[in-house]
Order: C-alpha cells, then structure tokens, then sequence
C-alpha cells in the first residue's frame, strides 16, 4: 500500500503524519519549530528518515507566500530563514521522492474540499483565526489563486479608512490578540489563557464582553466584504478558538445585525451560512497530502 509523509510546518511546532492514499491518517507527532536553518534541516532530516523507507512521497504545508508549483517559498511568514527555499528541489534531491508544498492556509481550505465542510461547494470561503488570519477562497469548487498566485490573503484586508498594520484583518480578527486583551482587561496573570478568557466570554463578562463584541464585528464585516465580490455559499470558521460555540454564534449576530442596519445592503445581499471546520489541528496535513495527490501525475483524475 502507498504511504505518504505529511509535514505542517507551524510556527511554533512542526507536525507530522503518514497517510495512507486514500487519505487515513495512519500515525502522527510533533515536535518544536527550530529558530534557525540548521537545526530546520536536521529537524525535518529526522523526521523524514524515520518514515523514508515506506513512503512514496512527502508533502509540506508552510506559512508564508508559496508557489506550490515550483516549490519555492518566497516569503516564509515568521518563519524569516525559509525565504527562498525551495522543498521541492532541496528536500526532493536528498530523499529521491517527489515533494510538494502549498501554503498552510490553503492547505487548511484543501482538506475542507476534499473531506470537510467545503466538500461539493462551488464558491466558499475558509478563514482559520490564529496568531493571524489564514485560509481560503473557493470558486467553481477550486482554490482561487489569482494572477499573482496571491488570492485568499484575507489577512490584508483593509476595515479602516487608512491603510496600516493596525486596521488589517491580520490584526484585527487574530484570535491570539483578541485573547491577550482580554486577558489584561481581567488582569490574568497569564496572558495567553484561552480557557479563562472563554469562561469569562460564555458569561457575558463586561470587563471583556465589549472586547469579543468588536472582534466578532470584524469578522463579520470580513465575511460580508469577502462575500459582496465573489457571492459565497458558505463560510467556515477554523482555528482553536472555532471550537467555542459563542464565537459562531455571535459572528452570525453581528453579520446580521450590521446588514438589518443598511436596509440597502439586507434588499440586496442573501448572507451566507456559517459554519465551522471540520478539521482543526491537523487539517493542514490532510490538505497537503490532498495538494500532493493532486500535483502529481497519478491521481491526475482527481486534479483540483
């Protein structure tokens, strides 16, 4: 049976799993993202080898901006000492199988066409809120990549007037901000409590509440921007924070609420349905693996 190494390289942890090629995870760890590109390339050097024998190709998923044709990651995100480098060629040339790459957001939105809550959905959108914003946009039922291969960058989406770091969706919708500020706002002692932030939220807490009002507010403004130019069926919501179900909820009352406030806008837009993903942490290895199968040659008849 062909087996196949899949590779999600995080900013903070390098997950790894091997698939079957119909697509069943068959084991997978994780491991910490190196800080350099030595160590990078003994990390993924370990991880291949012990997997080497009995597989038939690797697939990658990366931050940054990727050209998953060539292989080349031409921005690595965070992740600076990736600039440039090309799995592809690197890692095809010293392990002797093919290799394909594909950018993590769009990874995350292949799994969801493949396996998910995108499968037979002609136009949709994935956005997974994290440290930022990633995903994806669906049109015909493909991954738009545009002419630059730079479509489905929601993360640059402008909410403001002035064009800044500060007024992107990048910034204004990543979960970890919005966690960290209420964080303070409650005066936790570790900032990054996810858990005690949400209990807080599910009770309405008014240190924060208004917090998490807004933040929901600009997705739901990102929702309807993203949906008023390419007209959606459906969006999912990703990302660990997706798991709570008041953040779902009260995305659909903002979208509504701001849409019954423009009757122009509610005459003309039919919202979209909401939803949430459904693969979480590892959705960027079923989507790689999907990427691959689709690159290369023998599973053209599935091709994307």
């Amino acid at each position: 049976m062909c087996k196949y190494l899949s590779i999600d390289i995080g900013g903070t942890n390098i997950k790894f799993g091997l698939f079957d090629k119909s697509g069943n995870l068959i084991t997978k760890d994780y491991t910490s993202t190196p800080n350099n590109i030595s160590d990078f390339g003994k990390t993924i050097d370990k991880i291949v080898k012990k997997y080497l024998v009995n597989i038939k190709g690797i697939a990658v998923s990366v931050p940054g901006k990727v050209d998953s044709k060539t292989g080349i990651v031409y921005h690595g995100g965070s992740l600076h000492y990736l600039d440039q480098f090309n799995f592809k060629h690197i890692l095809g040339n010293k392990y002797h199988v093919p290799v394909e790459v594909e950018n993590d957001g769009r990874a995350a939105t292949l799994a969801e066409i493949w396996r998910g809550s995108m499968h037979n959905i002609a136009n949709g959108a994935v956005i997974i809120l994290g440290t930022g914003v990633g995903g994806g946009i669906i049109v015909n039922g493909k991954i738009l990549r545009g002419f630059h291969d730079q479509a489905g960058e929601i993360s640059f989406i402008t909410l403001g007037r002035t064009i800044d770091q500060n007024n992107i969706v990048g910034k204004l919708c990543s979960a970890l901000n919005m966690i960290e500020k209420c964080a303070k706002h409650k005066n936790l002692s570790n900032i990054d409590d996810g858990k005690k932030v949400f209990e807080a939220i599910n009770n309405e807490d008014p240190a924060i509440w208004t917090i998490f009002k807004d933040y929901c507010a600009a997705i739901a403004t990102t929702i309807l921007n993203i949906h008023s130019v390419i007209d959606i069926q459906r969006v999912a919501i990703g990302g660990g924070i997706s798991n709570q179900p008041v953040l779902l909820r009260q995305i659909k009352v903002e979208l509504f609420t701001a849409v019954e406030k423009s009757p122009k806008i509610a005459k003309n837009i039919e919202l979209p349905e909401i939803v949430t993903t459904t693969f979480l942490s590892d959705a960027n290895l079923y989507g790689g693996l999907y990427n691959f199968l689709n690159q290369q040659t023998e599973y053209k008849d599935n091709e994307l």
